[in-house]
């Protein structure tokens, strides 16, 4: 008994140990997965606290709408100036393409060698930073990555904190979800610290070593990899001991991956830091004023101008200002265009020697100056000669002393050269030849004709065209005055100047300053102008000009391809003694066509109706110049009543063929002669005036008389069955020939 009791006793203590034994695991099971839950719960709601946190994070900063400095860039894409951005930033977008393949491989090297594979986050750069601070307390290598270095230059903050740090990550990854490797790194570029306010590789490498980035030397790269780190502690400008052992770490740290022979390392840490920042460029500084005061900011504009050619007028200003100053004072400016004939557009355009030199006005732009133009209109007067049919290059013509009313013109010499041809009379530049056709051209049609063509002559105020505008009584811009010559060297048809290069541009037919004929006549005078000490003859087709009391001088040419316009002054319109322009512009022109990209090109092949002869061969009314009696003589005036100017005509006779145009004339004094795009007609029978037609299109009809009087008219000849409708025409009030071009 005693021993079945002390048997059940250790059962009922057997089961209520085991019971115990039950209950504790069952509690230790039950805090265990309590433990879990809760550990669950607290995650989830980190988790969720985080996500919280990062959707108030907003959007992820992607670069789209970061402002850059503006800039103006040349035809070939080629910077001619930048400006700064609104906070004073220097920052120009960069392709990498256009950065030297080298400068990324260093750039990985120093910074982050496993960018090409980690999402954004390098988990084993960030656990040696880490433990690098547990040991040392300070980080020797650090944790952030290319990716994150964009998000804190997307998104900058002030300080450092777990938080900030935190944030980047979160943006690295939301930056590698929505971008490609390419285009982070393409940030980089853009937005990289450099020191004070340079951004950016492209404004790095212009500040400090004048250079584009894909020119770079190894070291000059390595400099660009080691300056972002610590910008403002490395810039060479202020510390170059720095600057240059942050480059040599940077060069020995990718002297490890072999890429680069020893040899070539060592001569890059031989290499100089740059001493100080250098001027960001400054080509065509008036044409990049113009357009960035005409284009939005931030953008890029892409101009007309060739870099080189720019660089090299430039430099030509600054020698021939240093040269001028030493004859003329040290006032003395110039400004000069250079102009595609095809295209208008401008190829080079110097406003001032020095666009920083204040005494001479450097920022004025003087191709855009009021200008008394001398005697550079003459080519003009003398065209519309031409083109009227009273002168031809060979006719006879008198410089001898001359009265008009009141007005006694003289030459620049004060002599007088007697008989001369129109040729010889151009060449020389003599004012009285010039003023005699002026007097029969009109002046009002000469002023009409220039703004018909889109150059305007400004006159003082409340005063008509008169015959001084000949001789320089008027006011021009040397870009007008260049844009007029292009168009002699197009055979008369003027294009508007254009400095953006935009498709657009110039793709009408041009305004007509005057026929082909009378253009080609005048540039065939133009090229046999005795040229400067420093020029070839017969290359380039030119006139000189000085102004009255010797404040402007001018020469402006042309080729077959290019026109120059060269300007010589003071900005101040003061007179200059002793400026000239055959001895201050003209030496200038020819060394600005030395330095064309291509060689002198000759002029355009003379178009149909050109008449070469000489003076004993021409017909009799162009054989001798006789403006007649200014005084007030009784001699009629001669004047084509049928056809009127501009009108239109039916060509066809009964039998198909033309018919001849008959001539109705009052005035003037017999025998007539008649020229048809001035060359003279077939001799018609006693009584009769016809002419037979070229055949279909536009015809200048000029009749003059055994006096010298003249009269011509445009007529549109048509090959159809329209009846002849008149069209009304414009004719000035000082001439009887029409005024303009239909």
């Amino acid at each position: 008994m005693i021993v079945r009791r002390q048997c059940e006793e250790r059962s009922d203590e057997a089961i209520q140990s085991s019971r115990n034994r039950t209950g504790l695991l069952r509690f230790a099971r039950n805090d265990r997965i309590g433990a879990l839950v809760t550990f669950l719960l607290l995650a989830l709601a980190l988790v969720g606290a985080a996500g919280c946190w990062i959707a108030s994070l907003g959007p992820p900063p992607l670069g789209k709408d970061l402002a850059f400095s503006m800039r103006i860039v040349d035809r070939g894409g080629r910077l001619l100036r930048a400006y700064a951005t609104s906070e004073g930033r220097w920052r120009l977008p960069a392709r990498i393409a256009n950065v030297d393949p080298r400068f990324f491989d260093m750039l990985c090297a120093y910074e982050d060698k496993r960018f090409g594979a980690h999402p954004g986050v390098d988990p084993l750069a960030l656990v040696r930073a880490a433990s690098q601070l547990l040991s040392s307390g300070k980080i020797h290598s650090g944790g952030s990555t290319l990716t994150m270095q964009v998000a804190r230059l997307l998104e900058p903050r002030s300080g450092r904190s777990v938080w900030a740090k935190l944030r980047q990550i979160v943006r690295a990854v939301e930056l590698e979800r929505a971008l490609t490797k390419d285009e982070i790194l393409a940030l980089y570029l853009d937005l990289a610290p450099y020191g004070g306010n340079i951004e950016g590789i492209r404004a790095a490498s212009l500040a400090y070593f004048g250079k584009e980035p894909h020119r770079l030397s190894l070291g000059e790269t390595a400099l660009l990899v080691a300056l972002p780190q610590s910008p403002e502690a490395r810039r060479p400008d202020r510390s170059a001991a720095a600057a240059r052992a942050a480059r040599d770490r940077v060069l020995e740290r990718f002297a490890v991956s072999g890429r680069v022979p020893a040899d070539e390392i060592a001569l890059a840490k031989a290499e100089p830091v740059p001493p100080g920042r250098r001027p960001m460029p400054m080509l065509a500084p008036h044409a990049a004023d113009r357009a960035f005061a005409e284009t939005p900011t931030g953008s890029e504009v892409r101009l007309t101008i060739d870099a080189d050619l720019q660089k090299n007028l430039e430099q030509l200003a600054r020698e021939r200002i240093r040269t001028l100053a030493t004859t003329l004072g040290s006032d003395v400016s110039l400004a000069a265009l250079v102009v595609d004939n095809a295209t208008g557009e401008v190829r080079a355009h110097v406003g001032s020697p020095d666009y920083f030199d204040a005494r001479r006005a450097g920022q004025v732009d003087l191709t855009q100056a009021l200008r008394s133009p001398g005697s550079t209109l003459k080519p003009f007067i003398y065209g519309l000669g031409f083109e009227d049919g009273f002168i031809h290059p060979e006719t006879l013509i008198e410089d001898r002393p001359t009265r008009y009313g009141g007005y006694t013109p003289q030459n620049f010499d004060f002599t007088f050269q007697g008989t001369v041809t129109v040729r010889r009379a151009l060449q020389m530049s003599l004012n009285l030849p010039a003023l005699a056709v002026l007097d029969q051209v009109g002046a009002s049609r000469l002023t009409a004709r220039l703004a018909q063509a889109g150059a305007s002559l400004v006159l003082p105020d409340g005063e008509a065209p008169g015959l001084a505008i000949g001789v320089g009584g008027a006011g021009i811009k040397l870009s007008d005055l260049t844009m007029l010559y292009a168009g002699i060297a197009r055979h008369g048809t003027v294009l508007p100047l254009s400095e953006r290069l935009e498709p657009a541009a110039n793709t009408g037919q041009g305004a007509r300053l005057m026929e082909p004929v009378a253009a080609w006549y005048v540039s065939n005078v133009l090229i046999g102008t005795p040229p400067p000490e420093n020029g070839a003859a017969g290359r380039i087709a030119f006139k000189t000009g000085t102004s009255y009391g010797y404040r402007d001088a001018w020469s402006v040419g042309f080729d077959g391809k290019y026109t120059i316009g060269v300007w010589v002054g003071r900005p101040d319109g003061a007179p200059v003694p002793g400026l000239v322009g055959r001895a201050a512009a003209a030496p200038i022109l020819f060394d600005a066509f030395a330095r064309l990209p291509t060689p002198s090109s000759p002029l355009p092949r003379p178009p149909a109706g050109v008449l070469v002869t000489t003076s004993a061969r021409l017909p009799p009314p162009l054989k001798h110049f006789a403006p007649g009696d200014r005084a007030g003589g009784t001699q009629a005036g001669l004047h084509i009543l049928f056809p009127p100017d501009g009108a239109r005509l039916d060509l066809r006779a009964a039998d198909g063929g033309p018919a001849p145009v008959p001539l109705k004339i009052a005035g003037g004094v017999a025998p007539l002669t008649i020229l048809v795009n001035g060359m003279p007609a077939a001799a018609q029978p006693r009584g009769n005036l016809l002419f037979q037609p070229p055949g279909p299109g536009f015809a200048r009809v000029t009749v003059i008389d055994s006096a010298g009087a003249a009269d011509s008219v445009m007529l549109r000849l048509e090959d159809g069955s329209a009846a002849m409708v008149a069209a009304p025409a414009f004719r000035s009030a000082c001439s009887p020939a029409p005024c303009g071009h239909p």
